[in-house]
């Protein structure tokens, strides 16, 4: 199968989240474009995640601990590990998850 990128619909997840979704047998990837000052409740899941920042600054919130993370970062999200997070300028994210995101189709 093959995508591209400027045809998949973006989906408002949560408020400010635009997500396009892309979901495989296995793994999810969504590519987010996340207003400034939008939220992600803290939360936790079954599904190991990695995030990239690709722009922006996003503050994230993992274990417990809290720092600021900028355009190249990466964030490796072990599985139910409690995180949450906040963009603190407009932002585009890059999130893998294993196994499929259901809740997201």
């Amino acid at each position: 199968m093959t995508l591209n990128l400027s045809n998949i619909p973006s989906k408002e997840i949560m408020p400010g989240y635009f997500g396009k979704l892309v979901h495989s047998e296995n793994m999810s990837i969504a590519i987010w474009e996340v207003k400034k000052d939008a939220k992600v409740p803290e939360h936790a899941h079954m599904n190991e995640q990695i995030m990239h920042v690709m722009e922006g600054d996003f503050e994230f919130t993992l274990d417990g601990e809290t720092k600021v993370y900028h355009s190249g970062d990466i964030v490796i999200i072990a599985p139910h590990l409690k995180h949450s997070g906040k963009a603190l300028t407009d932002c585009k994210l890059l999130d893998v998850f294993s196994p499929t995101r259901e809740e997201y189709r």
